[in-house]
């Protein structure tokens, strides 16, 4: 049985088909979009829903390509909040090429 997601969570996830949303299946997005367009009222909610320890392990595994999902800042923010020293990096070209680089949050610009 798929658990539902509260109401407020609707605007934030306009361009997904909201009463199919999944907090289990679709935690990942979840978690992306409420770090990039949540309040804190929202990040209360994910706090409390996934747990500060799922939270770090599924933003510190989230792969480099995906980085480009979040928005630096609230990227930097969260980062802080969970104590997250470093991300799974790779350039482009690195990715290519199958190498990882770590990128320490520090490095996280935050002008695109």
């Amino acid at each position: 049985m798929k658990t539902k997601l509260p109401n407020m969570f609707k605007p934030l996830l306009w361009s997904y088909r909201f009463n199919a949303m999944d907090i289990k299946e679709h935690k990942r997005t979840i978690i992306i979009q409420t770090v990039n367009f949540g309040s804190w009222r929202h990040w209360q909610w994910l706090f409390s829903v996934y747990g500060k320890k799922q939270l770090k392990k599924i933003i510190e595994n989230t792969p480099a390509s995906e980085f480009t999902f979040f928005h630096p800042s609230a990227l930097k923010l969260i980062c802080v909040l969970l104590g997250i020293k470093q991300l799974k990096y790779a350039s482009r070209i690195d990715l290519i090429l199958g190498k990882k680089n770590p990128l320490p949050v520090e490095k996280i610009a935050l002008a695109r």
